[in-house]
């Protein structure tokens, strides 16, 4: 402790330490985007399809592709949100945990 002590009244230090542990802090928190192909096609009923192959069932579709991809997304959002009847387990049973693809 006295070792800290001694390197804490080092001049700007301990500034450096706080600014420097706040950067690593906002980097550790920062999202990275999961990146999924979308395959767009048309429809037989004039609309653009959009699927996500790599989820099953994730299907969608939108007057433009504008549209499309902005409902691919919100369906990619809701397929990978938990089902809230899985969490509904005995707290020593399991630990929920987030994880950036």
């Amino acid at each position: 402790m006295q070792f800290l002590d001694t390197l804490l009244r080092i001049p700007g230090l301990k500034e450096r330490l706080f600014r420097h542990n706040t950067a690593l802090q906002q980097n550790a928190y920062r999202e990275i985007p999961m990146k999924l192909q979308i395959v767009l096609e048309h429809g037989m009923d004039g609309y653009i399809v959009a699927h996500c192959p790599a989820l099953r069932g994730c299907v969608t579709q939108g007057h433009t592709e504008e549209e499309a991809l902005q409902n691919i997304k919100e369906a990619i959002e809701l397929y990978l949100e938990a089902d809230p009847e899985e969490l509904h387990l005995h707290d020593a049973q399991y630990k929920v945990c987030e994880l950036a693809l």
